[in-house]
């Protein structure tokens, strides 16, 4: 190394202490704890997500989440619906949020609607202790209202992580919100059903929400339809199993 650049080292490094000291004397040590106190911030923030993230288990997932407070449905709600079924069950139903009986019960799809999905199940010979139900929001929203944009984007990924930990071999999405959410569209449910998707190469087909058959009977027949071919998807994925 040059004489030259020897000295230009030594003026960069006493003009950068001469700039830190100034620093210094006009904020003292505010900047310092400023950039400490947003480290500690993140490595919090990591932490606290990694508590849920890292679970390999549905029992130990529910207690990391079940007092969830990350949007306003944390304080209206009565329970917290995770969801219930078999943890390694090869089919997994998604509905769209609890209403007033789930609230209630901790439980999804107990009141009218949830009756009527367990007969569509025995109808095509599933059992619903087979089977894994939850919901897009694990919490009700209030009177029954659909669920915001950023409350679906808040708790998604905890749909996510249940869906990971349990491995199903297809996925049913019960409603146009659920089906819309998961797959990341805005197609409308005539679009969507009828076919068979994929979420992270599980294949998902969509049909009517239960609900939504109790208000409108005629849709009962396409519905049972959607189930049938759901039915065939499942035997045919079964086989090369």
């Amino acid at each position: 190394m040059s004489a030259n650049e020897n000295t230009e080292i030594l003026d960069a490094v006493l003009k950068a202490e001469k700039f830190l000291k100034q620093q210094k004397d006009l904020y003292g040590n505010l900047l310092y704890k400023q950039n400490i106190k947003k480290e500690e911030e993140q490595m919090s923030k990591k932490n606290s997500i990694e508590a849920w993230q890292t679970t390999s288990t549905l029992e130990e997932l529910n207690s990391k989440i079940c007092n969830c407070q990350k949007c306003s449905l944390g304080a209206t709600r009565t329970k917290f619906v995770f969801g219930v079924g078999k943890p390694n069950a090869d089919i997994m139903l998604i509905g769209e949020a609890p209403g007033a009986d789930e609230d209630a019960k901790g439980e999804p799809f107990v009141g009218r609607a949830g009756q009527l999905l367990t007969k569509i199940l025995e109808a095509v010979k599933i059992n619903r202790e087979d089977v894994f139900i939850c919901n897009i929001l694990k919490c009700r929203p209030p009177n029954n209202r659909a669920p915001l944009p950023e409350e679906m984007q808040t708790c998604e990924p905890y749909l996510k992580k249940q869906i990971e930990i349990i491995k199903p071999k297809i996925i049913l999405c019960l409603g146009r919100v659920s089906a819309q959410a998961i797959l990341q569209t805005k197609e409308t449910l005539t679009n969507l059903r009828e076919k068979v998707h994929h979420y992270e190469n599980i294949p998902l087909m969509v049909t009517f929400h239960p609900a939504a058959l109790l208000r409108n009977p005629n849709w009962k027949k396409p519905t049972w339809e959607d189930v049938q071919n759901f039915r065939k998807l499942y035997d045919s994925l079964s086989k090369k199993n």
